[in-house]
Protein backbone atom coordinates (compact mmCIF):
# COMPACT_ATOMS: atom_id res chain seq x y z
CA UNK A 1 0.00 0.00 0.00
CA UNK A 2 1.39 3.36 -0.90
CA UNK A 3 1.69 5.85 1.77
CA UNK A 4 -0.93 8.67 1.39
CA UNK A 5 0.77 11.56 3.46
CA UNK A 6 3.80 10.78 1.16
CA UNK A 7 1.66 11.40 -2.04
CA UNK A 8 0.55 14.51 -0.60
CA UNK A 9 3.50 15.69 1.00
CA UNK A 10 1.87 16.58 4.49
CA UNK A 11 3.73 15.52 7.14
CA UNK A 12 0.37 16.44 9.61
CA UNK A 13 -1.33 13.83 8.06
CA UNK A 14 -0.58 11.44 10.27
CA UNK A 15 -2.99 8.57 8.81
CA UNK A 16 -5.98 7.49 7.23
CA UNK A 17 -8.68 6.67 10.32
CA UNK A 18 -11.66 5.33 7.47
CA UNK A 19 -11.05 4.18 3.97
CA UNK A 20 -12.97 5.80 0.76
CA UNK A 21 -14.69 2.21 0.46
CA UNK A 22 -15.94 2.37 3.83
CA UNK A 23 -17.47 5.77 3.51
CA UNK A 24 -18.60 4.46 0.56
CA UNK A 25 -20.82 1.42 2.00
CA UNK A 26 -21.69 3.04 5.18
CA UNK A 27 -23.41 6.16 3.38
CA UNK A 28 -25.38 2.89 1.49
CA UNK A 29 -26.24 1.45 4.62
CA UNK A 30 -27.67 4.85 6.53
CA UNK A 31 -29.08 5.60 3.36
CA UNK A 32 -31.35 2.27 3.28
CA UNK A 33 -31.82 2.67 6.78
CA UNK A 34 -33.61 6.17 5.99
CA UNK A 35 -36.06 5.19 3.19
CA UNK A 36 -36.66 2.57 5.13
CA UNK A 37 -37.51 4.56 8.01
CA UNK A 38 -39.44 7.25 5.43
CA UNK A 39 -40.39 5.08 3.11
CA UNK A 40 -43.83 6.73 1.51
CA UNK A 41 -42.32 10.36 2.52
CA UNK A 42 -40.21 13.07 1.14
CA UNK A 43 -37.68 14.09 3.77
CA UNK A 44 -36.00 17.68 3.35
CA UNK A 45 -31.98 17.00 3.97
CA UNK A 46 -30.65 19.67 5.45
CA UNK A 47 -26.26 19.92 4.80
CA UNK A 48 -24.26 21.87 7.24
CA UNK A 49 -22.07 23.72 5.36
CA UNK A 50 -19.55 23.38 4.49
CA UNK A 51 -17.90 20.17 6.01
CA UNK A 52 -20.88 18.22 5.62
CA UNK A 53 -21.93 19.06 2.08
CA UNK A 54 -19.67 15.98 0.44
CA UNK A 55 -21.83 13.74 3.22
CA UNK A 56 -24.86 14.89 2.13
CA UNK A 57 -25.10 15.03 -1.71
CA UNK A 58 -23.55 11.61 -1.37
CA UNK A 59 -26.09 10.56 1.09
CA UNK A 60 -29.05 12.00 -0.82
CA UNK A 61 -27.75 10.19 -3.98
CA UNK A 62 -28.31 7.07 -1.49
CA UNK A 63 -31.95 7.61 -0.20
CA UNK A 64 -34.18 5.67 -2.84
CA UNK A 65 -36.87 8.01 -1.74
CA UNK A 66 -37.54 11.38 -3.59
CA UNK A 67 -35.48 13.86 -1.13
CA UNK A 68 -35.37 17.82 -1.00
CA UNK A 69 -31.88 19.34 -0.25
CA UNK A 70 -31.06 22.56 1.69
CA UNK A 71 -28.69 23.58 3.15
CA UNK A 72 -27.30 25.93 6.40
CA UNK A 73 -23.72 27.31 6.85
CA UNK A 74 -22.63 28.00 11.00
CA UNK A 75 -19.71 28.98 12.43
CA UNK A 76 -17.96 27.83 16.12
CA UNK A 77 -14.60 26.87 14.62
CA UNK A 78 -13.61 29.83 11.99
CA UNK A 79 -9.73 28.85 10.94
CA UNK A 80 -8.89 27.33 14.26
CA UNK A 81 -9.10 24.36 15.51
CA UNK A 82 -10.42 25.16 18.87
CA UNK A 83 -14.07 25.72 19.17
CA UNK A 84 -14.95 29.84 20.05
CA UNK A 85 -17.64 28.25 22.34
CA UNK A 86 -20.63 30.95 20.12
CA UNK A 87 -22.13 29.50 17.39
CA UNK A 88 -23.00 31.78 14.31
CA UNK A 89 -25.40 31.68 11.31
CA UNK A 90 -23.61 32.51 8.43
CA UNK A 91 -25.79 31.19 6.10
CA UNK A 92 -30.04 30.32 6.81
CA UNK A 93 -32.25 27.86 5.22
CA UNK A 94 -33.96 29.22 1.61
CA UNK A 95 -37.51 27.68 2.27
CA UNK A 96 -39.38 27.16 5.39
CA UNK A 97 -39.48 23.63 6.80
CA UNK A 98 -42.34 23.98 8.91
CA UNK A 99 -44.80 20.38 8.78
CA UNK A 100 -41.41 19.17 7.12
CA UNK A 101 -40.04 15.58 7.84
CA UNK A 102 -36.20 16.88 8.19
CA UNK A 103 -33.28 15.30 8.73
CA UNK A 104 -29.94 17.45 9.36
CA UNK A 105 -26.76 15.75 8.46
CA UNK A 106 -24.10 16.12 10.23
CA UNK A 107 -20.37 16.36 8.95
CA UNK A 108 -19.07 15.54 12.69
CA UNK A 109 -20.61 15.72 16.53
CA UNK A 110 -17.59 16.94 18.84
CA UNK A 111 -18.83 18.77 21.83
CA UNK A 112 -22.46 19.10 20.47
CA UNK A 113 -22.51 22.54 21.02
CA UNK A 114 -23.54 23.29 17.34
CA UNK A 115 -25.90 20.23 16.90
CA UNK A 116 -27.73 21.58 20.16
CA UNK A 117 -27.64 25.14 18.30
CA UNK A 118 -28.86 23.75 15.15
CA UNK A 119 -31.68 21.50 16.48
CA UNK A 120 -33.11 24.19 18.91
CA UNK A 121 -32.91 26.86 15.80
CA UNK A 122 -34.92 24.39 13.42
CA UNK A 123 -36.91 22.50 16.29
CA UNK A 124 -37.94 26.50 16.79
CA UNK A 125 -39.46 26.64 13.11
CA UNK A 126 -41.77 23.52 13.79
CA UNK A 127 -40.85 20.65 11.74
CA UNK A 128 -42.70 17.78 11.72
CA UNK A 129 -40.25 15.51 12.09
CA UNK A 130 -36.50 16.31 12.98
CA UNK A 131 -33.90 13.50 13.11
CA UNK A 132 -29.96 13.86 12.95
CA UNK A 133 -26.97 11.88 10.82
CA UNK A 134 -23.81 12.41 11.49
CA UNK A 135 -21.30 11.02 9.44
CA UNK A 136 -18.85 10.85 12.12
CA UNK A 137 -19.26 10.90 16.05
CA UNK A 138 -16.13 11.38 18.03
CA UNK A 139 -16.67 8.16 21.39
CA UNK A 140 -15.50 10.24 24.34
CA UNK A 141 -18.00 12.84 23.24
CA UNK A 142 -20.80 11.15 22.59
CA UNK A 143 -22.35 10.55 25.90
CA UNK A 144 -25.58 11.32 28.02
CA UNK A 145 -28.23 13.46 25.63
CA UNK A 146 -25.96 13.47 22.95
CA UNK A 147 -26.72 9.55 22.58
CA UNK A 148 -30.26 10.26 22.29
CA UNK A 149 -29.70 13.20 19.99
CA UNK A 150 -28.12 11.40 16.93
CA UNK A 151 -30.31 8.55 15.34
CA UNK A 152 -28.07 7.72 11.81
CA UNK A 153 -24.28 7.64 12.88
CA UNK A 154 -21.94 6.88 10.47
CA UNK A 155 -18.66 6.06 12.69
CA UNK A 156 -17.20 6.47 15.96
CA UNK A 157 -14.07 7.90 16.05
CA UNK A 158 -11.30 8.24 18.81
CA UNK A 159 -11.01 11.90 20.13
CA UNK A 160 -8.66 13.12 17.23
CA UNK A 161 -8.86 16.09 14.43
CA UNK A 162 -9.87 14.83 11.38
CA UNK A 163 -9.67 15.78 7.94
CA UNK A 164 -10.92 14.53 4.31
CA UNK A 165 -14.08 13.45 2.95
CA UNK A 166 -15.27 17.60 3.18
CA UNK A 167 -14.15 18.21 6.70
CA UNK A 168 -10.83 20.89 7.09
CA UNK A 169 -8.21 22.64 8.91
CA UNK A 170 -8.17 26.29 7.08
CA UNK A 171 -10.19 25.30 4.29
CA UNK A 172 -7.75 22.81 3.46
CA UNK A 173 -8.20 18.83 2.43
CA UNK A 174 -11.74 18.57 2.08
CA UNK A 175 -10.82 16.99 -0.92
CA UNK A 176 -9.26 13.79 -0.01
CA UNK A 177 -11.59 10.69 -0.23
CA UNK A 178 -10.40 9.04 3.54
CA UNK A 179 -10.58 10.53 6.76
CA UNK A 180 -7.18 11.28 7.77
CA UNK A 181 -6.24 12.07 11.33
CA UNK A 182 -4.75 15.56 11.29
CA UNK A 183 -1.95 16.30 13.62
CA UNK A 184 -2.31 19.49 14.68
CA UNK A 185 1.10 20.09 16.53
CA UNK A 186 2.83 19.47 12.74
CA UNK A 187 3.01 22.45 11.14
CA UNK A 188 2.54 22.02 7.37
Amino acid sequence: MTDQSALHGDPALSKILVRHDEISGRVQELGQEIANDYAGRAPLLIGVLKGGAIFTTDLARAIDLPVELDFMAVSSYGSSTRTSGVVRILKDLDEGIEGRDVILVEDIVDSGLTLRYLRKTLLARTPGTLEICSLLVREEQQQGELDDLVKYVGFKIPPVWVVGYGLDVGQRYRNLPDIWEYDTTVQS
